[in-house]
């Protein structure tokens, strides 16, 4: 299997696509503004108790005050509160956590309003993005996650993945991490580290423990509350971190400062893959070079069409996903509908699998599929899906088809579903029902072009349409390009560009930056 990772960076947003074997099967958007990433640490006040609900609401920023249970103040919360008075009580001199004392656990069974009282202080790291109408959702169980181990201040135990079965290997890692931590931090050994050299995983720890220095330094010198003390790494670094495997056959950036981020990463954790990673130049849009703009549109929206005609419809509401499983235009196999629901089914499967990591969806998905009499059939539909979920990095919990030919899935949500419009609107008369002729475009465009060039003062530079409209602007001996070129210069071209609806344009310069030429009467109200 083959797998490269995508990543296309515009000016207001990172959108990173993972492919395996040219299949589109993961993949992220975020506003290059966003904050609140998960993993992100803050020193935020409490604005709310709640007794009822055993929890209160903290002041980190956010529109919506995010949320913190008891049970999310972590057993450590009163070593953190003492700690933390003793770093702002002195601005200039840092006190080492080597020298903190260990308070007593949390108990489990206390509550908020004994713990934390209003206008309180305390540090706190997002375990959960702003959600629809929800805000953050924090925990004070901070932690500092790297590729091969997570480092957490205030734990005392090495606690290594249980994934790694080999319990020599274990001991190893274990007796090896031991022995390099520092006093007052316990550390979690993740899978990838099976095999690694003392070498590596010290260094690694050298790192996340300069990020845990920096971050309390913030403390230190915060001026107001609430303040970003820690902010995890970018987002196509913190992805790659999870997902990167050595097998990657290559790494395509488009934008020169990311790509020097993300060889300095993979430099790092695998300095024999860093020619893996590399700087996409083409004129073509990152996106339809490997064929992702096609897949996103036809991978996402209400119905997913897959093998032979079948397909699924996915509704997301508040409370949970459902999705619906149909045959579609199939044939009927000749022997019988049974194997017929139970092919559909298997297919499905598949796709569903790959729909739950491209979207990202999480909560509770109920998946209504088709009807099938045999045991033995749903068993095996049963266990396909289990072994398809294999590939899913997200924690996931898969029951057995109910009576009704239900099958219930839980899996985890940290961020929005990923929802992605591929139904186009109109970009000349923005859901009003009227546009202005056709047939006019182009004389639209030349004078954007004659404005470019004679009062702005920018002689190169690309304009990017729709593919049919590329087409016939190309078109002809003399065509319309041609035309152009020899009225306002040659610096002018013509690219198709997969991602924009059929009257939408774009200008870039020859940095290839976005050259904003709507009019005020063409911006949707």
């Amino acid at each position: 299997m083959t797998s490269e990772v995508i990543i296309d960076v515009q000016p207001k947003a990172i959108s990173i696509a993972l492919l395996e074997d040219k299949k589109l099967v993961e993949y992220q958007n975020e506003p290059r503004e966003a904050s609140f990433a998960v993993g992100n640490i803050y020193v935020g006040k409490v604005k709310k108790l709640m007794p009822g609900l055993n929890a209160c609401f903290v002041d980190v920023g956010s529109e919506k005050e995010a949320f913190l249970h008891y049970l999310d103040l972590g057993l450590q919360f009163a070593s953190y509160e003492k700690y933390l008075k003793q770093v702002t009580s002195d601005h200039k001199k840092l006190y080492p956590i080597q020298k903190a004392t260990h308070q007593p656990d949390l108990p489990k069974d206390g509550s908020i309003q004994n713990t934390l009282k209003v206008g309180q202080e305390i540090m706190v790291q997002v375990v959960k993005e702003p959600i629809n109408t929800k805000g953050p959702r924090l925990t004070c169980d901070l932690s500092f996650a790297g590729r091969y181990m997570v480092l957490i201040p205030f734990g005392d135990k090495v606690s290594v993945s249980s994934k790694i079965k080999r319990g020599e290997e274990r001991s190893r890692l274990k007796q090896l991490v031991q022995s390099m931590k520092p006093k007052n931090f316990g550390v979690i050994v993740r899978t990838v580290a099976e095999g690694k050299r003392a070498a590596e995983l010290d260094q690694e720890l050298k790192v996340l423990l300069k990020r845990w220095e920096d971050a309390i330094v913030k403390v230190q010198k915060a001026t107001q509350c609430p303040q970003l003390v820690f902010e995890e790494q970018t987002r196509a670094v913190a992805l790659l971190r999870d997902l990167f495997n050595p097998t990657y056959d290559g790494i395509h950036v488009n934008d020169a400062e990311i790509f020097q981020q993300i060889h300095d990463y993979v430099s790092l954790i695998a300095p024999e893959k860093a020619d893996i990673v590399k700087l996409y130049k083409g004129n073509v849009p990152i996106f339809d070079n490997f064929d992702v703009t096609k897949q996103i549109k036809s991978g996402f929206g209400r119905t997913v069409n897959y093998k032979r005609g079948a397909y699924l419809i996915i509704e997301h509401t508040e409370a949970m996903h459902v999705v619906d499983v149909n045959s579609g235009t199939r044939i009927k196999k000749e022997n019988g509908q049974e194997a017929n629901a139970l092919e559909t089914n298997l297919g499905a499967a598949d796709e569903l699998a790959r729909q739950l990591r491209l979207r990202d969806m999480g909560g509770i998905i109920v998946v209504d599929f088709i009807d099938m009499n045999l045991a033995e059939d749903r068993q095996l539909l049963y266990e396909r899906m289990c072994e398809n979920m294999k590939k899913d990095r997200a924690r996931h919990n898969i029951l057995p088809l109910s009576k009704f030919g239900l099958m219930q899935i839980t899996r985890q949500r940290v961020r929005p579903a990923m929802d992605v419009a591929v139904e186009e609107s109109c970009p000349t008369c923005h859901g009003t029902g009227k546009i202005k002729s056709s047939i006019l475009f182009t004389d639209q465009l030349e004078s954007k072009i004659d404005r470019l060039v004679n009062k702005i003062g920018i002689k190169r530079f690309t304009l990017h349409v729709h593919p049919y409209v590329a087409a016939y602007i190309n078109q002809g001996v003399i065509s319309i390009k041609r035309r152009w070129q020899l009225k306002y210069g040659l610096g002018i071209r013509i690219m198709a560009s997969q991602k924009l609806a059929f009257l939408q344009y774009e200008f870039y310069d020859t940095h290839r930056q976005f050259i904003d030429m709507q009019e005020e009467n063409e911006v949707s109200k």
